[in-house]
């Protein structure tokens, strides 16, 4: 259903507002847990059909969705910007990155899913031929945040349908309207029902980590705290991306205009909506004047507003009031308590703009350097050396990813192995998001498990099954079974020692010692 229809329709109780003007762009139900629970019975039906295509069967059908998202592009985007408020440049990202991680995933979904032959390693084994499968979670439940409507949810949805599981997509109530897209693009191509979008509030999500065999959920920490709790009751498992506060580490020897240019992107992109936003950056002393100089310079010039029928703005609108309220406090906090804000500084006048803003004589104790703002703001701090850059960076609860900036690349993979966080860019800011063979996954307090990471990106939807069987011809009767009887104990016995000894000596010595057994 398009996004049009939905708010002539009036059907549902959320309403989904542009955050750029207000206007009201749709409305989506506000689905009950009995919903959620009817939808996972279903889905849990179809999926062994869905299993029993196979890597092949199944990369068929998810090479007809991205067909479809190509078709659909300039319809998508137009969704996207109606619901985020984003730059016409930045949403047309989304529907690209999801028809790159289709190629990929389904390129490679055979291999990556492939049954392992297991080598024998002892005498219990060696007559046996030994495998290792892979099976999915029957149905995977997929909760997304409201930064990336689309490209967020087929980081996730499209490894776990090709992994063979049948999924279910609760997207954020603040953006949903990609995703109900995307439910009708699968319902287009005439694919199987294994893939269903119910929209909804808290209690949506809650009841979907209650009703699912697998959780997937990417927001805040405090909420995946939770959802790991109630996961672990009940005994299923759970991948979690969370915050993130990464940091950026500028060196002397670095290319001041990439620099610049790398954390001016990294930092404002999306309006720094990104979890692996650069929220923080380092800067040895003898460049950093250079540095803020050149950073102010670039970050006054772009240009912030909304750019429906064309590629006019650089940066966007926040997702919502609290979000832009949340900066606002951040900002506030970092002048009262000493730094400036050399551009920028203040929300804008309409809808929930905040101008790009770059803070200088920041420290530790300021809520912009400890907490997340996923903002578009860019606090820097002048640090001595690379030794004191990495013992800041490393100072905060979260650890997603990092960028190092330098000349000598020996010296920043150095640092960069000296970083807490589960991915570090050198001379450049998200590469890793786009490196799918690389896993993409948070340390300390920023997330469990990863995405990606080539084979693990499909096989962490799936359970590991073992499965014996014998080589050769078989007897009646193993020896270990009963009944027991001294002859055939002694002459076991005997033999597992032979077997597992080492050494001559103690080959040598198993029968005296069997015979006492």
């Amino acid at each position: 259903m398009r996004s049009g229809s939905m708010a002539e329709t009036g059907y549902g109780d959320i309403d989904v507002h542009c955050p750029a003007d207000g206007r009201l762009v749709a409305r989506v139900p506000d689905n009950s847990s009995e919903t959620v629970i009817e939808t996972v019975r279903c889905l849990r039906t179809h999926q062994v059909e869905w299993e029993a295509l196979g890597p092949k069967g199944r990369a068929k059908w998810l090479r007809k969705l991205r067909d479809w998202l190509l078709d659909n592009e300039r319809h998508l985007i137009d969704v996207l910007q109606s619901e985020t408020g984003k730059p016409r440049a930045e949403a047309a990202i989304e529907p690209a990155l999801a028809c790159d991680l289709i190629n990929y995933f389904a390129d490679n979904a055979g291999t990556f899913l492939a049954d392992e032959r297991v080598k024998p390693h002892g005498p219990l084994s060696m007559t046996k031929r030994l495998i290792k499968t892979a099976r999915p979670y029957p149905v995977v439940g997929v909760i997304t945040p409201w930064n990336f409507p689309l490209a967020m949810p087929a980081m996730d949805i499209i490894p776990a349908l090709l992994a063979g599981a049948a999924v279910l997509l609760k997207p954020s109530e603040v953006t949903p309207l990609a995703a109900v897209e995307l439910a009708r693009g699968w319902s287009d191509i005439g694919a199987p029902p294994v893939f269903s979008v119910l929209t909804g509030r808290g209690n949506t999500g809650a009841a979907v980590v209650d009703s699912v065999d697998f959780v997937q959920f990417t927001g805040s920490t405090a909420t995946g705290r939770a959802i790991a709790v109630r996961a672990a009751e009940r005994l299923v498992p759970c991948s979690l991306e969370l915050g993130g506060k990464d940091p950026a580490i500028v060196l002397a020897d670095a290319d001041l205009d990439r620099a610049v240019a790398g954390i001016a992107w990294g930092g404002l992109f999306n309006a720094g909506q990104v979890c692996v936003s650069i929220e923080r950056v380092y800067v040895e002393a003898s460049v950093h004047d250079e540095f803020v100089a050149r950073l102010v310079a670039l970050v006054g010039s772009l240009r912030q507003g909304t750019d429906d029928d064309g590629y006019r703005t650089d940066v966007g609108a926040l997702a919502t009031e609290a979000q832009r309220d949340l900066v606002a406090r951040h900002v506030a906090d970092a002048v009262d308590s000493g730094a400036t804000a050399l551009t920028g500084g203040k929300a804008g006048n309409t809808g929930t703009f905040f101008e790009p803003t770059v803070l200088v004589d920041v420290n530790h104790s300021m809520a912009c350097i400890r907490e997340e703002t996923f903002g578009p703001t860019i606090p820097v701090v002048k640090v001595a050396d690379a030794d004191e850059a990495v013992r800041l960076a490393n100072d905060s609860e979260y650890g997603l990813s990092a960028t190092v900036w330098c000349g000598n690349r020996t010296r920043g993979e150095e640092i960069a192995r000296r970083l807490d966080a589960g991915a570090v860019n050198i001379n450049d800011a998200f590469s890793n998001l786009f490196a799918l063979g690389l896993p993409h996954g948070g340390w300390k307090q920023s997330g469990l498990g990863a995405r990606f990471g080539g084979e693990d990106g499909i096989r962490k939807y799936t359970r590991q099954q073992a499965i014996t069987m014998p080589r050769g011809p078989v007897m009646k009767r193993e020896l270990l079974w009963y009944p027991y009887t001294p002859f055939r104990g002694r002459f076991v016995g005997r033999l597992l020692r032979v077997l597992v000894a080492r050494d001559p000596h103690r080959r040598l010595s198993a029968s005296s010692r069997s015979n006492s057994l």
